[in-house]
Formats: structure tokens, sequence, C-alpha cells
């Protein structure tokens, strides 16, 4: 007699948080040999951490986190993932994870090409509306996605199966995610004329040329739309203006390159595109809440313990 859906969920979710916790060793992100696809484990809550998300699905099986996209916060766990529709500056904690019980999770990326090959063999229709809202979001996840990603996990076992068989259940995770209530802003991000795509435009566009000064009449020229209507689509569906996406970027690199490459604050804010160090600081401390060196000095030590 088949599961009733509950049950096929959490018997996927356990066998997921089995598989995970045999290929992960430490802490921190690993990348597997299926292109597109990475495991996370960690065993504490972790200090917030700051990366610029690719278009992804993350689904956690055990223990919860939180990322931070402007002034909103996102929490998720249990049987609710997060979708993010494209490159996205986020600030990410840990909440909830212990040595027995640690956070695992998967992270699967999401490509514009496939999904919009996807939907031409689906016959799908484009959207009757635009998405309101930014292009990331809390989402409950079912069991048929469930089991689909659980099969995606189990092909790491067999790796000569991975080149012939991870093709045809991405384009199954694809269908599932096209057709769900969170795929309208998928769907509209593979249009090429949708003020979706354009805003995608837009934001490679600008993390391409982070360093350089940003013309807003320029970037809107480039994407085919007014500077009004870049200004007002950025902002709802990237939660921020063009502007201070850059300015998320920039502060992101330069703290990457302080960290992991021992750069001073002036320097590290001359080679991301600042002219001022003290406005650097400044804007550092109103991201982060402390200044760069602290911050620094804070890392290090997180990270000697």
């Amino acid at each position: 007699m088949p599961l009733p859906p509950s049950a096929r969920l959490e018997h996927a979710r356990g066998e997921l948080t089995t598989l995970i916790g045999k290929l992960t060793s430490s802490n921190g992100k690993q990348h597997t040999t299926i292109p597109g696809m990475s495991l996370y484990r960690y065993s504490s809550p972790t200090e917030p951490e700051c990366d610029v998300a690719k278009a992804q699905l993350v689904l956690p099986t055990q223990g919860s986190k939180q990322v931070v996209l402007g002034e909103r916060t996102y929490s998720y766990g249990g049987t609710h993932g997060l979708i993010t529709a494209m490159d996205l500056p986020l600030i990410s904690t840990v909440t909830e994870a212990t040595p027995d019980r640690p956070y695992l999770s998967i992270a699967y990326e999401l490509h514009l090409q496939r999904m919009a090959d996807l939907m031409a063999d689906m016959r799908l229709p484009p959207p009757r509306s635009i998405p309101g809202g930014a292009a990331i979001s809390v989402c409950a996840l079912s069991a048929p996605l469930f089991d689909v990603v659980l099969r995606l996990v189990r092909l790491l076992d067999t790796p000569a199966d991975i080149p012939f068989l991870a093709p045809l259940i991405e384009q199954e995770l694809l269908y599932r995610l096209l057709s769900s209530e969170q795929g309208m802003r998928l769907r509209h991000l593979v249009l090429a004329e949708s003020q979706t795509h354009k805003i995608a435009q837009a934001i490679t566009w600008i993390r391409e040329h982070y360093t350089e000064h940003l013309r807003i009449a320029e970037l809107a020229r480039h994407v085919h739309m007014s500077p009004s209507s870049l200004h007002h689509h950025f902002k709802t569906i990237a939660s921020m203006t063009p502007l201070q996406y850059q300015k998320q970027i920039r502060l992101y690199a330069a703290r990457r390159l302080m960290i992991s490459h021992d750069y001073d604050a002036a320097t590290a804010a001359y080679t991301v595109g600042y002219s001022s160090p003290s406005q650097f600081s400044r804007e550092y401390r109103r991201i982060f809440g402390v200044a760069p060196s602290h911050d620094v000095d804070r890392m290090h030590r997180n990270r000697v313990r």
C-alpha cells in the first residue's frame, strides 16, 4: 500500500539526512561530482556570513537557517526550503545545529537555459501577470520534490551513472519547480522580454563591472529599460536599488579580501572601487555593524576556535 504524502516526505528526508551525513565529514560547503549540486554541514550555529547566492534551490534536511536580503529576513528548515531566482547578496546564518544533529542541506543551481528549454517542451504558457515581491521565497517542500532530490543524491554512490541519469533527474526537478506555486517567478525569469529577465541582466552587468562607477542611464540602456522603470523593478525584485546592490557587492568582495587574503581596509577599499577609505569604513559598519578591522579580527578568532 503506497505511503501517504507526509510519510513519503519524512522517509525521503530521513534517508537524505543519512546520506548527507555520510558524505560530509567537515563543516562548510562540499562540492559534488554532480554539476551544480553542493552539500552543506554545520555542527553549531554560525556567525553571519556574506555571499552572493546564485539562482538555486536550497533543501535543508536537518537544522535551520536564515538569510537576510535588504531589510527582510527569511527563515527555513524542516519541510521548508529556499528558492532564489537570480544572483542576490545575502547574509546567512545557521540558527539550529548541534554536533549530534548538525545542519545539513543540499543546494542545486538553477540554469536559465535549461528552464527555458523545458518550458518550451512542456508548452507552458507565459505567466498571466508579473509576479510580485522579491526574487526569493521560502517554499513548502513536497514529497515528490524530496523524492527527486533523493534520487539525485543517491547517484553519488554510482558515479558512472551520473552523466546519463543526472540530466534526466534534473529535468524532473525543474518540472516540479516550474509547476509549483513558486514557479511563476522562475517562468517569468526565462522570458526574454520580461521585467524579471531584464533585471537579471542588469544584475549580471553590475556584478561584472562592480568596481566601476555605476551610471544608471547607461545600465538602463543596456537592458532596454527606462531609468525610472529600472529603478522601480530592480528594487521590487532585488529588495534594493541598483546602487545599493553594487555597494553590497563591493563590501562583500572587500570583506573576502581582508579575511582570506589579509588585505588591510584601505587596500581592500581601493581594490573594489572605493575612492575614500573613510566612506568605505562608514558603509561597512552600516552593513556589518562593526568597523572592518574589528570584523576581520572577530572572524579570525572564530576560525581558530
